[in-house]
């Protein structure tokens, strides 16, 4: 396991050296870039309901409650948004990690890689704003919540949940101060700022 690990981690490296190239505002300010990543959660989640064996984890992992109060998260400024987002990826990441690392093979395991692929680009690209440096000592109440969680699908359910959710309205709330008149006319279309449906409250 400990060799695919470093396989998977060489693959994600090899897949974020482009997003180093892209500049953080180009994620916000490119509004097809978060409705791609949307639709491809919502394909993920798709793909492992049509796993025929879909094995319970014999250990639980943790997962974040990626829910929120739509009140609260525009009560928060931009900066303590962006903590709170990179706090929940970098929890699922983890617990993506130690789901993968119970499995040996399955129709979920390749689709687990997909995710965590996925999620860990998010995190280099959201890091790359620069929010961690401001702020490194997070306060104790200010941490992600955490549940025990056996089931594959949650795992998928819950990345789904935090792209539409949080991450879908942080660059919302981004691109007011990070893109040029031009990107700001594209993303004030009724089709780039319809918020897909959201369920504000706290858990899956």
């Amino acid at each position: 396991m400990e060799l695919n690990r470093l396989l998977l981690l060489l693959t994600v490296f090899l897949l974020c050296l482009d997003l180093f190239e892209m500049s953080p505002t180009r994620l916000v300010c490119d509004r097809r870039l978060i409705q791609k990543y949307i639709t491809e959660a919502m394909d993920l989640e798709d793909k492992v309901s049509q796993c025929e064996e879909l094995p319970f984890l014999q250990q639980p992992v943790q997962l974040p409650l990626v829910g929120f109060s739509l009140r609260e998260w525009m009560a928060k400024t931009n900066q303590d948004k962006g903590q709170e987002t990179l706090r929940d990826l970098a929890d699922l990441v983890d617990g993506t990690a130690a789901a993968q690392d119970q499995l040996s093979r399955g129709c979920a395991l390749p689709l687990l890689q997909q995710l965590y692929e996925k999620a860990s680009s998010f995190l280099l690209q959201l890091r790359n704003f620069g929010w961690q440096e401001q702020n490194p000592t997070a306060q104790p109440e200010s941490s992600s919540q955490l549940i025990p969680e056996r089931n594959l699908r949650t795992i998928f359910g819950t990345y789904k949940q935090l792209v539409r959710g949080k991450l879908h309205f942080l660059f919302h709330d981004l691109w007011k101060d990070f893109c040029n008149a031009e990107d700001q006319q594209r993303a004030a279309s009724p089709a780039a700022l319809q918020p897909p449906s959201l369920t504000t409250s706290r858990g899956h």
